[in-house]
């Protein structure tokens, strides 16, 4: 059993008395602080720290980490307050125990919400100290290897968290062995019967390969002494996750991702690593297209080797990957190697760099997020292990997830940038947006002032940061349009009874705010531009007898609608009003002003509610692109959609959608929705597609 005596002895292999002593003094005082707490296993709770710090212990890490995974529970589970431990062990300290522990003191309506907080406040705590994630990891692993001692359902609650959230980070922070432990332990946990099932005829294979696996790795070991490079060659094996994940996403069988044989060959230099692949090369046939160079450019959590796939004998597939001795380290421990943490200094290694820049990442995105669920979504996507490598105009490598576009690429660079996006140029030539970028193009983008992020890119964008930025504008964006129109709504309700929004005193805002329950002017526009609040009942705060609006459509009345693409403006599916056409509006909440045809049937329950109806016009600068429904009957004729489509988009309309309904041998009908500016524009479009010989009959579409 592990006392602090043990740890103590395995300390002082690399830290000095004093520290030494430090965690002892730590160690003491969580032991009174957790005294008479058992675990759910009836051991001690004071196991529970040790355990963590000796996990930390066989990272190498410094002793104010060890420290503070000795006090990781005090402030949750004992009552001692942060500021007690301040006073106790300094401000470092207790700041890293407070980045630990979990947020119990407010209750949370979901699970999946307080998961999302916790994992908030530990990015902030991140941000100020990176060690805060390292002693997080370390608890984590404990828990999951006294996993047993839980109810099932909570075993499989904390196995799911593991699996989604803390194993992509240690694969984000390039400690690989922390990784594998994670997912094997959550696998088990999650899908016990799977997990065994997969272990036993993993064991059982092994045994089959014996044989082969040791040829190979004779084979390589031989032609290395023969070039005089001095390495170890190790038969590598797949952990049980890695194969159920292939099996599972990748449709692959068992046997299939077992008849890959996989060595690691670690050298002494960098040098010699490209001497062993060349070496290797003559002795397998390379396949080109899998050759990849980490060692010049690292993934992102500081990942360096050369890896390269040969056809072996008898066609087998053989991976291997190269590097030095440092790079395994690395590769294994990640940030954790050779951990040399001085507060007094700025040097840092080059993954500890990478996984400050990345924790910056996670601080903006937390800030432009409107929620922890909102941003633990888009954390989730920044973990997604794949990497793409580009590069920037003045030659400068940009990571990004896989399935990354230009806009991603923009809002890598800078949010400025991404917001200001306008187009961009890959490789030199102009290229959509929305193209998947591929490792080694350089990548351009082209900005304009005043732009602003088009909501379409929540369709393809795959980065947490890209993803974060641009709700955070368009929130902002809806926000003010929100006030805009909830202003001209109610200053068209005020006017029906002779009173001028511009001119309202203080005393008649206090009324109306008093009223309605809100605490300013703006939120109470912003209400009701949301459809969340009616305007004719705030109006008859301000007026006990509110006229009813006359009917037909008051020519200056302050609603006028004066573009397609207003937040807080739509226009209904079911009679797809355009400029010309004689219109109406009722409010709907959350969606704003729904616009409708003054004819359209959807809304006679409404026409007799004036509180629901508002008077509006299309402005006489009206512009955009509206969609409106087309019906075509047509001849049966070789390529009439083509020639249809043609006629159609050479006036300018861009088709969005297009049915083809055939009715008989003889004869089709077409159902288009197309993109006009206007009941001319529309107007020209059906005179255009009338004059095909065979158009039987073209009408606007009516529901």
């Amino acid at each position: 059993m592990l006392t602090i005596d043990i740890l103590s002895h395995r300390l002082s292999s690399y830290l000095e008395p004093p520290q030494i002593q430090l965690v002892r003094r730590a160690y003491y005082y969580a032991e009174q602080a957790h005294d008479g707490q058992k675990r759910r296993s009836g051991e001690p709770y004071i196991t529970h720290p040790l355990e963590v710090a000796e996990n930390l212990a066989n990272m190498h890490m410094d002793h104010q980490s060890l420290m503070a995974a000795m006090l990781h529970d005090v402030i949750e589970d004992t009552g001692i307050s942060k500021k007690a431990l301040s006073e106790q062990f300094g401000a470092t300290i207790a700041e890293l125990v407070d980045g630990v522990s979990k947020l119990t003191q407010f209750e949370f309506e979901t699970p999946a919400e307080k998961q999302a907080e916790n994992f908030q406040k530990m990015a902030l705590a991140m941000a100020q100290d990176i060690r805060v994630i390292i002693v997080k990891l370390a608890d984590r692993l404990h828990n999951m290897r006294t996993l047993e001692a839980l109810k099932p359902e909570k075993r499989r609650r904390i196995a799911k968290e593991t699996l989604e959230i803390y194993a992509p980070i240690a694969h984000r922070l390039g400690m690989n062995d922390l990784r594998i432990e994670f997912e094997d332990r959550g696998f088990y946990a999650m899908h016990p019967l799977r997990a065994s099932r997969l272990k036993a005829a993993l064991e059982t294979v092994r045994g089959n390969r014996k044989e082969l696996v040791e040829k190979i790795q004779s084979a390589i070991e031989i032609r290395l002494e023969r070039e005089s490079i001095n390495a170890i060659v190790i038969g590598r094996e797949k952990h049980l996750y890695s194969i159920y994940q292939k099996m599972r996403l990748k449709k692959k069988s068992f046997n299939e991702i077992m008849d890959v044989y996989a060595f690691r060959i670690v050298v002494d230099e960098v040098d010699t690593c490209y001497r062993a692949l060349g070496a290797i090369h003559n002795l397998y046939k390379p396949v080109i297209t899998e050759f990849k160079d980490y060692i010049a450019i690292p993934k992102a959590n500081g990942y360096q080797s050369l890896h390269t796939v040969l056809v072996g004998m008898h066609g087998v597939p053989i991976e291997v990957q190269i590097r030095t001795k440092e790079m395994d380290e690395m590769a294994n421990s990640g940030i954790a190697a050779h951990f040399l943490y001085k507060s007094d200094s700025d040097e840092s290694s080059n993954s500890q760099a990478r996984a400050r820049q990345w924790v910056k990442g996670l601080l903006e995105m937390q800030q432009a997020a409107g929620n922890s669920l909102e941003f633990i979504e888009n954390v989730k996507i920044d973990l997604f292990p794949d990497e793409v490598y580009v590069f920037t105009p003045v030659g400068e490598i940009v990571e990004l997830p896989g399935g990354a576009t230009a806009v991603d690429f923009a809002y890598a660079v800078h949010t400025d940038v991404g917001n200001a996006c306008v187009a961009c140029r890959i490789n030199g030539h102009l290229a959509p947006l929305s193209e998947t970028l591929k490792s080694g193009q350089k990548v351009e983008v082209i900005t304009a002032t005043g732009a602003q992020p088009n909501p379409n890119w929540l369709n393809f964008v795959t980065s947490g940061k890209a993803r974060s930025a641009i709700r955070h504008v368009l929130k902002n964006q809806r926000h003010h349009e929100s006030i805009e129109l909830g202003r001209r709504m109610l200053s068209r309700k005020l006017s029906d009874v002779d009173i001028d929004f511009n001119s309202l005193d203080k005393a008649q805002e206090k009324i109306l705010l008093e009223g309605s329950g809100v605490p300013t002017m703006d939120k109470l526009l912003e209400d009701i531009g949301q459809g969340s609040r009616i305007a004719f009942g705030v109006a008859q705060l301000l007026a006990s007898d509110v006229k009813r609006p006359h009917g037909g459509v008051n020519i200056y009345s302050p609603l006028m609608i004066d573009s397609a693409d207003e937040m807080m403006i739509s226009f209904a599916r079911c009679c797809r009003p355009i400029p010309g056409d004689p219109i109406i509006g009722h409010v709907s909440s959350g969606k704003g002003l729904v616009i409708h045809q003054d004819t359209c049937h959807n809304i006679n329950d409404l026409r007799n509610q004036p509180e629901k109806i508002n008077q509006v016009n299309w402005a006489p600068t009206v512009t955009g692109e509206f969609l409106v429904d087309i019906r075509v009957e047509v001849g049966s004729e070789r390529g009439i959609i083509a020639t249809l489509a043609t006629r159609i988009t050479e006036l300018g309309a861009n088709i969005e959608q297009i049915n083809v309904d055939e009715r008989d041998a003889h004869n089709s009908v077409i159902n288009l929705c197309v993109g006009v500016t206007n009941r001319i524009h529309l107007a020209n479009v059906m005179r255009r597609v009338r004059g095909l010989n065979s158009v039987i009959r073209i009408s606007r579409s009516k529901q």
